[in-house]
């Protein structure tokens, strides 16, 4: 599914040369986009993906979201945002957790900010299922990112920009994921690196997430937030799904146990946004929640408390089992590449 928003329409890209928006930028290019802008601070990954897509229509920014000046040079003329730019590492934010605020929640609030001073049609902004029931920097930063997003929407539901968030969780193969991790080592006939077998993660690949960002600027009510249903397996079988394609189903195995700020599993909606979420078939979409800061009504009355919904997790989502995420993986272009 193809927003008809997309078509001749000016998009600007924040983070656009990471595994997430380099996939969107082609994705856009195939579907009648006016002009694609990619907004990154990396000069030498925007001039590979200029050299890869050597197309018109892309323009190349270099900036920092945390820079409000830069941000506004290049939303300025644009009618949609995906914005994708964060530090995403949970490791790394652990140790620098200021740099994750002021990239995800700071750099959030300039795109935003500029978004609706320069009356963009419609922003979307990237989360993750680490952002639910945080323990790490990382997915505490994005709940902060989604906080900003739902205060600008609140402030501004008068105005001509839609807010939108979209969460989702491990993107296979996307870069610093576990998958090209674990082919390379199984490759170079190293052990397998595991931090707990039994640890659950949800299971999209990067065309799924596109149709979730497709799906929110085609539906969105600003301060919407979206999911894209997902399976999940264990690590263990991901594991063996791996090997078994390789054709390396002895390659020795190392449990190293759980990194800084690792779940055992992950949540894409807690229990509380299960209570008011929509069932849309393959998403699910919670509203804004529009109360004012007014509590005195409170006191007199009450809000109904929604009948009990568990959350939505990689433990309780449809399960895979080493065939069911070998048909997925198969379905990868890293995958097909290493066949």
């Amino acid at each position: 599914m193809t927003s008809s928003k997309i078509k001749d329409s000016v998009v600007t890209i924040t983070g656009g040369t990471g595994s997430f928006g380099s996939t969107m930028v082609k994705h856009l290019l195939a579907n009648e986009v006016g002009e694609v802008r990619i907004f990154s601070r990396d000069e030498s990954k925007q001039d590979a993906l200029r050299h890869v897509l050597k197309d018109d229509r892309v323009r190349f920014y270099i900036g920092d979201v945390r820079d409000p000046l830069s941000v506004a040079n290049v939303v300025k003329g644009t009618n949609l945002i995906f914005h994708a730019a964060a530090l995403k590492q949970v490791p790394s934010c652990e140790f620098f957790p200021l740099e994750a605020v002021a990239t995800n929640v700071q750099g959030s609030a300039n795109v935003l900010r500029a978004a609706v001073e320069h009356e963009v049609s419609s922003v979307v902004c990237l989360s993750t299922d680490k952002a639910v029931y945080p323990i790490n920097a990382m997915g505490m930063s994005k709940a902060l990112m989604e906080k900003t997003a739902m205060a600008f929407a609140r402030d501004n539901q008068d105005s001509n920009t839609t807010i939108a968030v979209t969460r989702y969780g491990n993107v296979m193969a996307s870069r610093g994921s576990v998958i090209p991790l674990f082919v390379s080592q199984i490759k170079a006939g190293k052990p397998i690196t595991i931090t707990d077998p039994e640890m659950t993660r949800f299971l999209m690949n990067l065309n799924e997430s596109v149709d979730l960002v497709d799906y929110a600027f085609e539906h969105a009510q600003t301060g919407d937030l979206f999911v894209r249903k997902a399976p999940a397996s264990t690590v263990s079988v991901l594991v063996q799904a791996i090997q078994e394609l390789l054709g390396q189903p002895t390659s020795p195995l190392e449990i190293i146990g759980v990194r800084h700020g690792e779940k055992l599993y992950e949540s894409l909606l807690s229990t509380e946004e299960m209570a008011k979420a929509e069932d849309r078939g393959g998403y699910f979409r919670v509203p804004l929640d529009t109360r004012t800061l007014d509590y005195g009504i409170f006191f007199d009355e009450g809000a109904n408390r929604p009948a009990g919904h568990d959350s939505y997790t990689s433990h309780n989502t449809t399960r895979l089992d080493v065939e069911g995420v070998k048909q997925l993986l198969l379905q990868l272009p890293e995958i097909q590449a290493v066949l």
